[in-house]
């Protein structure tokens, strides 16, 4: 039967002029190139938490770990006012930031220096590099302890920011307000990937011990919510890679398929003349 088929379009495609012939497989060329300039995404290459687990999963509580580089703001706070003065900048000179914020942070406070020192007044010099925020803490306390009783340091990095790049709404670099920022917490800052974003390819490059770590997550599937770089630290980097259809639009743009297409009708409306 198939053959027949064969053998009756042969010879009806035979007894076709020569322009139809080239009519015929313009057509069907900018058809089949127009459905692969169109392909859609499936949902499952844009729906998020695809396997997501029913029921509540635990959360382990994250605590920034302090790097050179970083400024920090140190609030002490003693009994005694006038005794907590030397270790505080003056009131006025404290800062605060309210919200997700693009640019520089503010320049007041204790920068931990390459050595992973900070110089902190009438103590003098103090490792910081690599310890919790929570480390640090009760190691100024023990510090202080000759000088104050029982005194309250409050911690908080003032340049605490990521980066967010790619197949995103609103690229950047945003500072955090606060010490705790997830990949989705970035992406949501970042508003939201576009439709052209890969979910399956979000990459997360992070600065550890002077070495560049890259960690790959795919947002489609739950497993991701227990990756290492789940919470961000401050200065990692998120990526969000371009799906396979914008991938495929970049190897074909669309204004050349329009020049194309354009001289094709040309060479057609030649032929017609001619003929």
């Amino acid at each position: 039967m198939l053959r027949v088929v064969h053998i009756v379009y042969l010879t009806k495609f035979a007894d076709m002029k020569f322009v139809d012939v080239f009519r015929f497989w313009l057509v069907k060329i900018s058809f089949w190139l127009m459905i692969g300039l169109s392909s859609c995404n499936s949902s499952k290459n844009v729906v998020y938490f695809q396997d997501s687990p029913q029921g509540k999963s635990k959360s382990e509580f994250f605590s920034p770990t302090l790097k050179k580089d970083d400024l920090l703001s140190i609030i002490v706070i003693g009994q005694d006012v006038e005794a907590s003065k030397p270790f505080n900048f003056p009131v006025s000179e404290q800062r605060s930031m309210g919200g997700y914020t693009q640019g520089v942070a503010p320049q007041n406070g204790y920068l931990i220096d390459a050595n992973g020192l900070i110089d902190f007044p009438v103590i003098g010099d103090i490792k910081l590099d690599g310890l919790s925020k929570q480390e640090a803490v009760d190691l100024i306390k023990q510090q202080l302890s000759p000088y104050l009783n029982e005194p309250t340091v409050i911690i908080r990095i003032l340049n605490y920011k990521v980066t967010v790049l790619g197949e995103v709404r609103n690229p950047g670099t945003f500072t955090i307000p606060n010490d705790r920022v997830t990949v989705l917490d970035a992406l949501g800052i970042a508003g939201d990937l576009l439709i052209t974003g890969s979910r399956k390819d979000v990459l997360v490059i992070r600065e550890n011990q002077g070495k560049i770590e890259e960690h790959r997550l795919d947002l489609t599937s739950s497993s991701f919510l227990s990756s290492p770089v789940f919470y961000l630290q401050q200065n990692d980097v998120v990526y969000v890679a371009p799906n396979r259809a914008k991938q495929n639009s970049a190897l074909v743009n669309i204004s050349n398929v329009g020049l194309i297409f354009s001289g094709l009708s040309v060479v057609l409306s030649m032929l017609v003349l001619l003929k």
